[in-house]
């Protein structure tokens, strides 16, 4: 990794979709009826805590390329098949991807409009996506948890950036 700004949010986007594809890895082993069965956390459930990470990476997202979208990514239903879930999140993963492999020390210094309730502040490119990246990273811990409660042996999700102990799949998103 070299010391230019918009390469470690090109590696934070990447560490976030491999966590993000690791995490609905293990998701493969849930029986039937416990991806929104009541779970411990934040949110009620496994599944209600990931439609939170897709929708709100939806909206930052959309901001970060001036979509135009704004609140209205909320207005979804809920998927509640693990593996759709799981697919629109890698979409939604690689986007942020490619947007961060687009950065430059400019870019990053750039504000974007977001869209709130109680108006619509612009925030600096380079703070939004550290926000983003600590959204998901906060919630997937809750969502480790409620993994847990369900049975399933959560995954490591912390071995991607050293060299001593990074997991196999994680090479992919590394080079």
């Amino acid at each position: 990794m070299t010391g230019e700004p918009q390469t470690y949010f090109l590696q934070q986007a990447l560490n976030n979709a491999w966590a993000n594809a690791t995490f609905y890895g293990a998701l493969r082993d849930l029986p039937p009826g416990a991806f929104t069965a009541e779970r411990p956390g934040f949110f009620p459930s496994l599944s209600r805590t990931l439609n939170h990470i897709y929708e709100v990476d939806l909206y930052y997202i959309d901001a970060l390329l001036e979509g135009g979208l704004g609140r209205s990514v909320y207005d979804r239903e809920d998927i509640e098949d693990p593996a759709m879930l799981g697919a629109a999140q890698a979409k939604s993963d690689m986007a942020l991807a490619s947007f961060c492999k687009g950065l430059t020390p400019e870019t990053l210094a750039e504000t974007r409009v977001t869209v709130r309730k109680h108006g619509n502040p612009a925030e600096r490119v380079d703070r939004l996506l550290l926000h983003l990246f600590q959204h998901q990273v906060h919630h997937r811990g809750q969502a480790h948890v409620q993994l847990q409660d369900a049975g399933i042996a959560p995954p490591q999700l912390d071995d991607f950036f050293l060299d001593d102990g990074r997991v196999p799949s994680a090479v992919p998103y590394w080079s």
